[in-house]
């Protein structure tokens, strides 16, 4: 099983981190405590996302935190990220595995099925991610996930439990002793005056 760190795991967004602001906003994210990043651009640039993420496995990768790249394997693998993260229809891990390497960081979004954690697992998933648990003004869509779907995937999982949608310093304690092993956060670091600060309320609630 591979060595995934547990605490606050920062999403960049786009829409709330203008481009020149994105490496000095993820390096504050991390000097607040987050231990994995996710970039996360929807966009159709193809050269301006590759320039992004090669920024920020750059600034990554001497730090120790991992870099996952959301839904593009190629990019993943032409930048060096140290994994990526795979939604409904972002292809299968099999594929994703053979491209990036055994190595290689590879989570799965589960919404709000444990049998499809499950099945992950099984493929080789090495995180699943459960949510959205609150409202979430990024994807306001998303299927509601309950706090009590955390406890079973704990009895039944042995990687890390992800936690993800409309996540806070006020609502995520209940999400991290439910066993979210990681919190995964974008508004409420990116979208903040201070993001480091943002960061580091968001971290300690896993002291």
């Amino acid at each position: 099983m591979k060595n995934i760190p547990h605490g606050l795991y920062v999403l960049t967004d786009s829409g709330l981190i203008p481009d020149e602001r994105l490496v000095p906003a993820v390096a504050a994210a991390i000097a607040g405590g987050a231990v994995m990043v996710q970039y996360r651009d929807k966009g159709s640039d193809a050269d301006k996302r590759r320039w992004e993420a090669q920024d920020l496995v750059h600034l990554c990768r001497p730090l120790g935190v991992p870099l996952i790249i959301n839904d593009d394997v190629a990019l993943a693998a032409a930048v060096g990220a140290a994994g990526v993260h795979l939604g409904r229809d972002d292809g299968d891990i099999a594929s994703a595995r053979a491209a990036l390497g055994p190595a290689a960081i590879i989570g799965v979004s589960c919404y709000n099925e444990l049998e499809r954690a499950v099945a992950a697992e099984a493929a080789g998933a090495d995180y699943v991610a459960f949510g959205s648990f609150f409202p979430s003004t990024v994807k306001p869509g998303a299927v509601r996930a309950e706090c009590d779907l955390l406890r079973q995937a704990k009895g039944r999982l042995r990687v890390p439990v992800v936690a993800i949608g409309g996540i806070n310093a006020d609502n995520g304690a209940r999400l991290v002793a439910a066993g979210a092993d990681l919190l995964a956060v974008i508004s409420d670091v990116f979208g903040q005056r201070d993001v480091r600060a943002a960061a580091m309320r968001l971290s300690r609630l896993f002291e």
